[in-house]
Parts: structure tokens; sequence; C-alpha cells
């Protein structure tokens, strides 16, 4: 049972661990006096009587969390009334129903099965008011610096503005920044499509291969997904692959460069800073597929590089010196966040040149749509912002701590995978926005697959056990109708009589004299019932097509954004991803010196005993095939063959010179036959250390 605490602190949740009490000073008032002060401020849209700046000084110069508020105690109290609530009953209530339905421009959205009522969305409502929710969203569409632990502005939303808008950051506009890339991203994927830019061989770019890593890779790789059989998209696209390469495993590369022919290949590498780790060993890695094919032909690496390598990123010198033109580089800003940046030219670069500039225009605007929706709707009206209350009831009043996102429509496969990214990197926080630790958890565990695999997979859990809340996304429109005579229905029909059905079996369950009155048997009773009064929203699209995506997209943007500023958390860093990194080179130096050695690792590394045997272990039982310079074997590889550990003496950029040879313990050295293999990389780069 989740109930109010009694104690010191209003509104917490009892399932939550208690803070640590800190000594308060006569200047800093307790959070439940604070508030008794401020009184009810900001809860309407009009002006406070109350400043900002006597508000401070009543609560110490900081601002309480919103857990310590009337409207957060009232929620917290109003869970033993919905407790006592079954959806069963709930869902008969027209009236109610009729209540929790909203549109916006074709996007249907039905939350009636959602563990709530009138009374509980009016009191989430005034929560997000008094956590100043629409001053907050003002702030990031005006270019304020919202994310204040990076002290940055939050401007994914002006990557897809009107020419004649306005937005300025410190003091400069950026719209004509982001038309002038956007301009030129259209003027060089047209050049590609129609022929006009060639690979170095003077054959057409027929394959694209986008290089980078989490919003890099996940945001394009689920437009990507959703608009291949979309029937304009597929024909723009017909005759040209798109693939991805993420993961800095070798298989990743294997795959992403499978049977493509480099004199028709073009190389998209995705970095702001173009340091990324994982992102650059990619770009040199292809780097010497391409120009060690090409050479084959008689072509430079510098030429091959010229005409099949571009980037986007913002730091033109690394790009430079990497040997891409920076006038094939393509910028974008420190006010988009990786995982917001699939409208920059991360995403709308790769996707230009596979479906063409005029159907990522449309996804913009579908994009925007939705983003002036976000900003000016009521929030009693706003899709996003009712939203963010869902998901914020849920996760913390009644302690549901996952998310299952459902699309039932293949099209949208990769939809879970973006958005556990821009919600989990989001809204994963354990501190305020000033720094203090949450009274509350903060975040869901979002997973999701699409309908109807989900349903053979994880569905036996969300129907009997554990409670977890979803979101099933549907379409009207299928992008590949199929109708076989004689069937009852269209395979379309199919898919989404499963999309209704399910969310009804999650929301009424069966009871057991429900099943006795069927005759089932006494013994199967308790392991058919199902308890139902399990959550869901239901999302319908009119189709899926480049406009309904980007709405779809910036949808859920919004909603995290929204669901930060309610929990008052930064939503916009990420420093939990940090310190593994960081952790990840120190491993890799530690590693290479070993090898170096030819020892062990041992205590004097720094290392936990789990981990140094762990390493041991991976090295030991390591097959070594290394790449080297024939030029320079003598004097880089002083070891014995038969040593297992062996240091990688030459780069693989420095092999587009010179002609190479695998060692390996076993083999020994087997000099590489001059022969191209379309079937990936090149063996020379299929050296593995």
């Amino acid at each position: 049972m989740l109930a109010a605490s009694s104690g010191t602190k209003p509104g917490v949740l009892l399932r939550e661990s208690p803070r640590p009490t800190r000594a308060r000073t006569s200047r800093t008032p307790a959070p439940r006096a604070a508030w008794s002060k401020i009184g009810a401020i900001d809860l309407t849209t009009s002006a406070s009587t109350t400043s900002a700046s006597t508000t401070s000084s009543l609560l110490g110069g900081k601002a309480p969390s919103i857990a310590y508020s009337p409207e957060w105690n009232a929620l917290s109290q109003h869970t033993k009334e919905v407790e006592q609530l079954h959806l069963k009953d709930l869902l008969l209530d027209e009236e109610r129903t009729d209540s929790m339905i909203r549109e916006h421009n074709g996007i249907y959205l039905d939350f009636s099965r959602q563990n709530m009522t009138s009374a509980t969305l009016q009191l989430l409502l005034n929560l997000a008011t008094r956590a100043k929710l629409r001053t907050k969203m003002n702030e990031m569409f005006s270019g304020d610096h919202v994310n204040a632990t990076e002290d940055r502005a939050v401007l994914h939303t002006a990557l897809r503005s009107p020419r004649d808008t306005r937005i300025h950051v410190d003091g400069e506009d950026v719209i004509p920044g982001v038309w002038e890339v956007l301009d030129k991203i259209k003027d060089f994927t047209d050049r590609v499509r129609n022929g006009e830019w060639t690979g170095v061989s003077g054959k057409p770019i027929k394959n694209v291969v986008a290089i980078g890593i989490g919003g890099s890779y996940l945001g394009p790789a689920f437009v990507h997904t959703s608009l291949q059989f979309d029937e304009k998209c597929k024909e723009a696209a017909s005759g040209r692959k798109l693939r991805f390469l993420a993961n800095v495993d070798p298989v990743d590369v294997a795959k992403a460069l499978h049977q493509l022919d480099p004199e028709e290949t073009l190389v998209v590498v995705i970095s702001k800073t173009f340091t990324t780790t994982e992102t650059m060993l990619n770009a040199r890695t292809v780097r010497t597929w391409l120009t060690n094919e090409l050479a084959q032909l008689g072509y430079k690496p510098t030429d091959a590089v010229a005409k099949h390598m571009v980037a986007v990123s913002t730091n033109l010198k690394l790009v430079e010196e990497f040997g891409i033109d920076p006038e094939n580089a393509f910028g974008f800003w420190d006010w988009v966040g990786g995982r917001y940046s699939v409208t920059s030219a991360v995403g709308i670069l790769p996707l230009s040149l596979q479906y063409g500039f005029e159907k990522m225009d449309d996804f913009l605007r579908g994009a925007h749509d939705m983003d002036v929706h976000f900003r000016e709707a009521p929030f009693e009206n706003n899709l996003p912002v009712i939203m963010a209350l869902i998901s914020t009831w849920n996760s913390t009043f009644l302690g549901r701590s996952s998310l299952a996102i459902l699309p039932y429509c293949q099209a949208l496969a990769k939809f879970p995978a973006h958005m556990q990214q821009v919600a989990m990197e989001s809204l994963g926080k354990q501190v305020s926005l000033n720094g203090d630790p949450l009274p509350f958890k903060a975040g869901e565990v979002y997973f999701g697959e699409p309908g109807t695999n989900g349903q053979h997979s994880f569905y036996q859990l969300i129907h009997q056990g554990r409670v977890v809340p979803a979101e099933f996304i549907g379409s009207i429109k299928s992008q590949q109708s199929v109708y076989l005579r004689g069937e009852e229905v269209s395979n379309h029909d199919e898919l989404m009589c499963n999309f209704f059905a399910q969310a009804d079996a999650l929301a009424t369950g069966k009871s057991p004299e429900e099943l006795r009155e069927e005759g089932v048997a006494p013994f199967y009773v308790p392991h058919k019932t199902f308890s139902g009064n399990r959550p869901s929203s239901s999302l319908l699209l009119p189709a899926v097509n480049p406009y309904t995506v980007g709405q779809l997209l910036a949808l859920y943007e919004a909603r995290v954004a929204a669901q930060g500023f309610i929990w008052g958390i930064n939503a916009f860093d990420q420093w939990g991803v940090e310190l593994g990194k960081v952790l990840a080179t120190r491993v890799r130096h530690s590693m290479s010196e070993a090898r170096t050695k030819n020892r062990p690792m041992d205590v004097t590394d720094g290392y936990n005993p789990s981990t140094r045997k762990m390493i041991n272990r991976y090295l030991a039982g390591k097959t070594v095939r290394l790449l080297v310079s024939e030029g320079l074997e003598r004097s880089c590889l002083p070891l014995r063959l038969t040593s297992l550990p062996l240091s990688l003496c030459v780069s693989l950029p420095s092999l587009v010179h010179s002609s190479a040879t695998i060692v390996s313990r076993a083999e020994g050295r087997v000099p590489l036959r001059s022969h191209r293999d379309r079937g990936g990389l090149h063996r020379a780069v299929r050296g593995e250390r």
C-alpha cells in the first residue's frame, strides 16, 4: 500500500528510503513551513504577487523539492482512493471515457485505461502549475540556458522551426544558421542523388554508411526503419542502401560493409567533437577499408577520402586532420543534445541521402507541428503534458518503475530503443537541479517490442506478473496493405484487433467467477485468472509517414522534457554515462601495457580481484591476430611470435601506404593476397587484436 508520510516529509511515499536528517539554521525553514509561508503561488497562469526574490529569501536561497508541496501531498493522499477502484468498472463510464480522450491534428490519445479519475487529472494539472511548467517550457523555447549543469540552451525545437522564426541564444538569432545547414544538406544530397557528385572512379553513390553512436545512431535508425516501406519513401529510395555503424564490435563493422562496393559508397562520420572513442575507431577502420580497396584500382587515399567521406561535426580542425574537406562537414550546435539530435544534420543528412530532402522536410514539419501544440495548447488538452503527468503519476505516486512501449506497427520497431535513450538518459537522475538528493525516484525503465511479437515474449509478465504501465501505438492505415480472399480480416486488421484487445485484457482481466462459469476445472482457475486493473494508454496515428513520424518523435521528446520540469531535474545532461567511459580508458591503457610487457594483470594495476581475473581470463583466451606493416616489422616486433601478447605496431590508417601482413600466434606470418573482398572488410582490416 502506498500512503502519504505522516512524518516531516509531506507527500513522500512510504516506500522511499528516508532522507538523512540535515541540520537546519534559523535562516533555512523546514520545507513544510516554507511552503506555508509562500502560500498557493503559481497556481494560475497569472502573475503571482510573490516575487522570485521573496520566494528565494523565504527558503534560504533555495526552492524546496516539489515533493514538499501541498499539490504533491494531495496526490499522495489521493492514491488511497484510486487503489480502491478497478478499471473494469471505470471503463463502463461513458462520460469518464470521453473526458480522457484527446486529439491533435490526427494523433488520437486515449488514456481512459489509466488508474485515474477526473479528480486525478485535475490534481496532476495542479502539480504541473505548482512546478511552473509553463514558465519552464517558455524558457526552453526562448533559448534560455535551462541545461544549468552544462550552461546551455536546449533548442532541438529550433531545428524544425520555419525559416521566418526568430529564436535568440545569447543574443544571436540561431534560425539563419539552422537553415544555412539545411540548405547545404539539400544541395549536397540533391547532387549525390542526381549523380552530379560521384565516387572517385566516377560511379554514382548508391550506398551510405552512417557512423555514429547513441543519439547519432538510435534516432536516425528509428526514422529510417519507420519510412523504409512507406510507398513514397520506398520509391524515393529505390536502388539505394542506408546502413548504420554504431557498435565498436568488429562484427558491426563487417555487417555495415557487407557486400558494399566501395566505389559506390559514401561514409558519413557523425561526432560533434570528432573525438567520440567508438565512432572515431570505426571511422578509421572504414577509412582503411575504403582507401585499401580503392588503392587496388589505382586511386590515392586522399582522393578516396575526399569523394567518399563527409562529416557531421562542429570540430572542423579535427575533421580536416582526419582527411575530410571541411567544406564537406555539416554543423550543429551545443544546444542540440545527442538524444535530441535526429532533426539536426545528424539525422537529416543520411536520411536525405536515402529518401531525398523533400521527405525529410515533411518529417521536420511534422515535428514542428507537435512542438507548436506542446508550446501553445492548454495543459488539459496538451498531449505531451498529459502523457508526462500520467508517467509521473504511475512511476512516482503508484510506484510503477517501468514503461512498455508497444508499437503495433513493424515500421516503428526501433522506436522503443530510441525512446529508451531519450527518456532514461534524460530522467534517470538522483538529484534535483539544485544538486539536492531527490526525495522520490525519478525516471522509468523503458522497454518494448512491436506487436504481436511482444505478445509471445514478455506479455505474460505484464498480464499476470508485475504491474507495468503500457503505451500502445497503432495506425489506421498500413504502409503495406494485404488482404487475402477468404480471410475474415486483412493482415493489418488482424494486427489491430490485437492492439485493441490487449489493452482491454490488461484493464479488465478475468475473474475466478467468470472462469468457473465457463466450466474451467478448479485446478486451473488460479492459473487462468487475470487480475486486470493494469494501466495503459493508446495512441492511434492516421498513418506512418514522414509527417506523422515527426509528430510522434516530437510528442515523446516533449513529454520527457515536461517530466523533467515537473520533477525539478535536469533532463538535458547525462553525467551518469561518464564514469564508465573514464574507467574504460584506464582499462585500455592497462591492457595495452600488459600486452606490451608480456605480463598478466596483477594487484599493482589497481583493479579489484574480480576485474583483474576477468581481464586476465580474456587476455589468456584471446586469439591474437594483428595487423603490422611489412616495412616496419623488424623494428616493431621484438617479441617472439610464440608469445601470446603482441603489440599493435602500426595503426590502421598507416596501412593505406603499405602492404600488410597478418601475424598470428597460431598461423605465423601470412602475406595478404592482393584482392578485393566485397563481402565485408578487407582482409587487412579483419585482423583482430
